[in-house]
């Protein structure tokens, strides 16, 4: 029985978000795992879960989908009060959380033929079409006829995101995605990250490995001993203001002195650049007035804090500390 008859309108604030979390919490014992979490993920983004090993990032993830009960706080997916929506939602959302888990004895394709057989939400005369798609995009269809059991790890992650796509999702939620894969397989999901928010679908992407995550998410939610600490677009994250500007220049200080007069602060100088602090400024407006002052410049680098150096700060511990 779905919920739709029964479930209140949505809020437009809710509308606009593909997950939604209150009040989040769960306990083990005298442990809280996840404490008062308020997740805001928008629609068509490519969010990055941050935080190191222990820190909730998958706990979390297993109370968005109704794999454990939370002890407090609300949680809606793609506009729907979970669990009471589950009916509708859940068949709109792929998932990959902690491992795929499959039969040893049967081959990949089979694996996903049994998987898509148990869905009553999908089409039989469509499943061998959709499930060779799947395999080709994430790079099995030479491995489709394989057993499971002489899968490595990075082929066992391939064929859990097979898993999650063989049939158009509006939302993916993917724990770790790229464990036990190469450099070239994850470039690879990178990419198909990219490519899957390129059509229009939300990514959540959990992972510990923050470098990777700067370089496909547009926003970000930093998890530390249970507690989101910061979320927002990359910009806001990071601090846009915060950001850096060298201005490479044969006149250092002239360049300064320029920069100065824009009411900016100078960082520092050296015999061929100068840093200095944005402030709200565009680098293009900066470039107009050095050019205007005559200052040669001969490049601009925007130079923005880490994602890493942003977690240092705002715990004090190294990504590796486990919370």
């Amino acid at each position: 029985m779905t919920a739709t008859a029964t479930a209140e309108p949505v809020s437009e604030t809710a509308t606009s978000l593909a997950v939604r979390t209150v009040g989040l919490t769960r306990r083990f014992g005298a442990h809280v795992a996840v404490n008062s979490v308020d997740l805001e993920v928008p629609r068509g983004a490519v969010y990055g879960f941050l935080g190191p090993n222990g820190s909730g990032k998958t706990t979390t993830i297993r109370l968005l989908l109704g794999l454990m009960s939370a002890h407090a706080g609300s949680v809606e997916l793609l506009g729907g009060p979970m669990p009471l929506a589950a009916g509708d939602v859940l068949s709109r959302v792929g998932t990959l959380v902690e491992g795929p888990a499959f039969h040893p004895y049967l081959s990949g394709r089979d694996n996903l033929r049994r998987l898509d057989a148990f869905d009553a939400t999908t089409d039989p005369a469509t499943q061998a079409e959709r499930i060779g798609a799947a395999l080709e995009r994430v790079g099995l269809a030479a491995a489709a006829t394989k057993t499971y059991r002489r899968y490595s790890l990075g082929m066992k992650q391939r064929l859990g995101l097979a898993a999650a796509l063989s049939r158009p999702r509006d939302l993916l939620i993917l724990d770790e995605p790229t464990n036990g894969l190469d450099p070239q397989g994850t470039r690879e999901v990178r990419a198909l990250i990219r490519e899957l928010a390129a059509d229009g679908t939300t990514v959540l992407v959990s992972s510990h490995l923050l470098a990777e995550i700067e370089q496909v998410a547009t926003h970000v939610g930093i998890m530390s001993a249970g507690r989101l600490l910061r979320q927002g677009s990359l910009d806001e994250v990071l601090g846009v203001t915060a950001a850096l500007l060298r201005v490479e220049t044969r006149e250092p200080e002239r360049a300064a002195a320029a920069l100065r007069n824009l009411g900016l602060s100078v960082e520092s100088a050296s015999v061929d650049h100068v840093l200095v602090g944005l402030g709200g400024l565009e680098p293009e407006a900066i470039n107009k007035a050095l050019v205007d002052a005559d200052v040669p410049v001969r490049g601009l680098h925007v130079e923005r804090p880490l994602l890493e150096d942003l977690f240092v700060q705002l715990t004090g511990e190294g990504f590796d500390v486990v919370g």
